[in-house]
């Protein structure tokens, strides 16, 4: 049976880390990225692309350096992102931008530019967050982190029609409140839980376009 291969961004820490131990566990092939092209990871089956998405340039860099391993991508998991305004109530534009350069086109952009390397029956997983729920909004802080996690939703929702012809399903996932750097130490959830759960969504996963939360849809 061909081993297959998952493209996760972010993985020299947090969920992005615990999804790609997650994964290589269960006997997957990782190409895994960071902003310093470095992660606490060594495996024979993972290969780590230096990518920092708020630059085109890096994401043009680490586009080409993922075509000259010759290989295919059966689930891409668009794990980075950022939180500049957590402590925040109110909008400040340059963390807006700052945010959706690298929560949301940045993430689009690599996306784009991966999805003809997508095989048939493969998955693009959408790292979202409960901030990002428009029924689940109830107080005003981080504002710039929501905006782009309800956008990010929508390009989930748009590209899973786009891509429903090539046979690959595409989805968002809210991980649940995780103990990260962003989540910070009050949280509830470890993050190998989280990983734990995001890979049996995707391994299950057999409908398109939805909002999940472990093996629930999770409203929008």
């Amino acid at each position: 049976m061909k081993q297959k291969l998952v493209f996760i961004t972010g993985v020299s820490r947090g969920i992005g880390k615990s999804l790609a131990e997650k994964f290589l566990k269960e006997g997957y092939f990782i190409i895994g990225t960071s902003t310093s092209g470095k992660a606490n990871l060594k495996d024979k089956n993972l290969i780590i692309l230096q990518l920092d998405l708020h630059y085109k340039e890096s994401i043009d860099g680490c586009l080409n350096n993922f075509k000259k391993l010759n290989k295919n991508i059966d689930v891409l998991i668009n794990n980075s992102g950022i939180v500049p305004d957590k402590f925040e109530t109110s909008i400040k534009i340059d963390k807006l931008r700052d945010t959706l350069e690298v929560n949301l086109i940045g993430t689009m952009d690599l996306t784009e530019k991966l999805i003809d390397f997508i095989n048939e029956n493969g998955k693009i997983i959408n790292i979202s967050s409960s901030a990002g729920s428009l029924n689940n909004t109830n107080e005003i802080g981080y504002p710039s982190y929501k905006i782009s996690k309800a956008a990010i939703n929508m390009y989930t929702r748009t590209l899973a029609i786009r891509l429903k012809e090539k046979k690959i399903l595409v989805a968002s996932v809210h991980p649940g409140w995780v103990k990260t750097d962003m989540g910070g130490k009050e949280a509830n959830l470890e993050p190998e839980e989280a990983a734990k759960n995001i890979y049996e969504r995707i391994i299950s996963l057999k409908e398109t376009g939805q909002f999940w939360f472990k093996q629930e849809k999770f409203p929008w």
